[in-house]
């Protein structure tokens, strides 16, 4: 009953948006977040559970996943970039890019964004896939991302002054140019993917794969049980990535969610009303905006709505009463998601995925202290 009523209103949906101002721009918004959130949890595809399996078990292929779309997004999007800034140089950035400052307040960012995702269990994209599936942890998550937004908004102004307004805006095809670029970024990713590769093959042995063509009705229930394989989530999150940064702005996830808390919190006086700087960033725009109906929050609503049904279809929406231990580690590790995807200009998606693929420093530098965050997280949990 569930998946009739959602196939009915989003049957309703496309020619209501399309009577609206940009509204090809919502339909597409709607219709890809659709996509992605149904890609997200058939493939549970989710940077902080990948590195998890990698820290805990050394099962390289989560990371390789995302190895995967970081490379596929990045050749795609440079082919993008090229007939938007054709002579790249210093000084000029493209337009909307999430190329953001590299300082020590983007280090912090980072390492108190992964210091959540181990508290929560979850990014901040997993947990609205997880919303859908019924998680008892995401609801608390999720207001505690809002919190942490808030957090973000009251201190960023002392950060701004003390580093963020002279640090460098690094985009590697201003100095390398794009083929330099693509090719520095392909060759890390190459020798990252070889190194995980290497440890799991020799975990492997020689065991032959096994090779078929199954019969139809099995390839169609194998899409509804279980999982699939870690590399179709790489790729098509590379490519949803690039789509998306092509058709609208970049691929994010936390723009809806920061421009409501800001809009509540200034609401009540409780941030600055300037915050310095902070729009003219390029990044998971925060601003509060006077429509809601906005391409990203389309997208956030079609990515919930497209978890839903991969989870009613494969049976995994399971609801179950939130403990006090599940509120308690929803809201903690809420608080530190918000505050580092806001002190960051985005989380996991906005600025390691959108802002790596487009050739940002700052996307990198933000992946390595996440990275390290949960490596140090996880074996923090382990001597507990």
């Amino acid at each position: 009953m569930a998946v009739l009523v959602l196939a009915g209103a989003w049957g309703l949906l496309p020619p209501w948006l399309l009577a609206r101002e940009g509204g090809r721009t919502l339909v597409f918004a709607l219709v890809v977040g659709g996509v992605l959130g149904l890609v997200l949890q058939r493939t549970r595809f989710c940077f902080y559970c990948h590195a998890r399996d990698w820290f805990e078990a050394r099962d390289p292929r989560g990371l390789l996943a995302i190895v995967l779309a970081l490379a596929v997004g990045s050749a795609a999007t440079f082919v993008v970039l090229g007939s938007w800034v054709p002579a790249p140089r210093p000084g000029l950035l493209p337009p909307d890019m999430h190329v953001g400052p590299v300082s020590w307040v983007l280090v912090a960012a980072g390492l108190a964004f992964g210091a959540g995702m181990v508290v929560s269990g979850s990014c901040i994209s997993a947990h609205w896939y997880r919303l859908a599936e019924g998680s008892p942890v995401a609801p608390f998550a999720l207001l505690g991302a809002a919190l942490g937004f808030g957090l973000g908004f009251w201190t960023w102004n002392p950060l701004y002054s003390l580093a963020v307004a002279d640090a460098p805006v690094v985009w590697l095809p201003a100095h390398l140019g794009y083929a330099g670029a693509l090719a520095l970024q392909l060759a890390v990713l190459a020798l990252a993917a070889a190194w995980l590769w290497r440890g799991f093959a020799r975990s492997q042995g020689d065991a032959p794969a096994a090779f078929g063509v199954p019969p139809l009705a099995a390839v169609w229930r194998g899409l509804w049980t279980g999982r699939w394989p870690y590399w179709v989530g790489g790729l098509a999150v590379g490519l949803i990535a690039a789509l998306v940064t092509v058709r609208m702005r970049p691929l994010g996830v936390t723009t809806t969610l920061g421009s409501a808390a800001r809009a509540l919190a200034q609401g009540q006086g409780w941030i600055p009303e300037r915050l310095h700087g902070l729009d003219g960033f390029a990044g998971c725009a925060t601003a509060p905006q006077a429509n809601g109906l906005t391409p990203h929050a389309l997208l956030l609503a079609g990515l919930v709505a497209g978890a839903f049904v991969a989870a009613l279809a494969s049976c995994q929406f399971a609801p179950r009463r939130p403990t006090l231990r599940d509120a308690a580690r929803g809201l903690g590790g809420g608080v530190l998601l918000g505050w580092g995807a806001m002190t960051g200009l985005g989380c996991t998606i906005g600025t390691l995925l959108s802002g790596s693929i487009a050739g940002a420093l700052s996307g990198w530098v933000f992946a390595v202290a996440v990275l390290a965050a949960v490596g140090l997280g996880i074996r923090a949990r382990a001597r507990l």
